[in-house]
Formats: structure tokens, C-alpha cells, sequence
């Protein structure tokens, strides 16, 4: 575990953000408070606030903290629900993880709470988005000119050519450079 009693607490914030992909019905019933377990956001929203308190009980190595505060807002499209929290505090480390896991939990909770409507839902683009305080200050997820997230440049085939490879037209192998 990384030592941070030398570190001054300062003021820490991290939003994260994830989608849980759902058939527009299954979305219609959740904006109507329609699933018959009940208040599907209500119930995600206090799982995540849960979640974002206990972090330090379900990741290794992350230090137990006082969290601040802990917001979560929901964003109904046609065919998915976006989850953003965002955690707050007052300590000598970030709060990125219990960001991430109350993020994580929260969405888990609406795929609990609306599996019997629809088996099909897939929980992806789980990311934090954004973190201020500490050692290295302000960090944002750059994004395109819609508010989408760039790619991850490691994967980016623009970014990083290396990774650029169509088995249809090139002959070589490509080249991992995390081997």
C-alpha cells in the first residue's frame, strides 16, 4: 500500500461515468417507474452512494477514506441509461476509485432491478471523466466535438500506428508494445 501520511489533505473530486445498453422498452419502463421491483434509480442510486462509503472493503490496496460526498445523476436515452457520480473529499488521496466503483455498483443495481424485463442489457464505457486536488491537480477526459471520449490512446489507431493492423492487407504481425 503506498504510503501517503506525508501528503497534506487537500480537496478531491472525481466524476465517472458508465451506460447500461437496454431495448427502448426496458428503458421506457424505467423512465415510467415501471419494473416490478420497484424504483429502479432510486434503488441504483442509493446501491452506488453505498458502494462509493465501502470501496476500500472491495478493492486491494485502496486506502479507506472519508467520503465527502457522493452524487449520482442518471441520463435516460432511448436505449440505455448513463450513471455519473461524483465523489468528493477532503483527504491525502483521490477518490477516482470510489468514483469508478460506486459507478460500477450503481449500474449493477439496474441490471439487477430490471433483468427479469430484459436479459439482454450490457454494462460498458465505464470510465472517470474527471479528477481535481492532489499531486497532479486537474485531469478531463479529452473528448470529440460531440462530448463523446477520444479513444484510448493505446488503442487509437490514429494516435498510435503501431497498433494499426488489417489482417486483410498487411502480412506482418502486429506489435503489442505492452509485451
Amino acid at each position: 500500500m503506498v504510503d501517503v501520511t506525508p501528503k497534506e489533505p487537500t480537496h478531491r473530486r472525481a466524476i465517472s461515468r458508465c451506460k447500461v445498453f437496454m431495448k427502448p422498452e426496458t428503458t421506457g419502463k424505467v423512465a415510467s417507474n415501471a419494473i416490478t421491483k420497484g424504483d429502479v434509480l432510486g434503488a441504483a442510486r442509493i446501491a452506488g452512494i453505498q458502494a462509493a462509503k465501502r470501496t476500500a472493503d472491495m478493492i486491494p490496496l485502496c486506502h479507506p477514506l472519508l467520503v465527502g460526498a457522493v452524487t449520482i445523476n442518471f441520463t435516460l436515452g432511448d436505449d440505455y441509461v448513463e450513471v455519473e457520480t461524483q465523489v468528493e473529499t477532503v483527504d491525502r488521496t483521490g477518490v477516482e476509485m470510489e468514483a469508478m466503483t460506486a459507478c460500477a455498483v450503481a449500474a449493477l443495481t439496474i441490471y439487477d432491478m430490471c433483468k427479469s424485463a430484459d436479459r439482454s442489457m450490457v454494462i460498458g464505457d465505464l470510465a472517470l471523466w474527471e479528477k481535481t486536488g492532489g499531486r497532479s491537480g486537474h485531469w478531463r477526459r479529452p473528448t470529440d466535438d460531440l462530448g463523446d471520449p477520444l479513444s484510448n490512446p493505446l488503442v487509437n489507431t490514429a494516435a498510435n500506428p503501431v497498433l494499426r493492423f488489417d489482417p486483410a492487407t498487411d502480412s506482418s504481425d502486429p506489435v503489442d508494445p505492452l509485451a
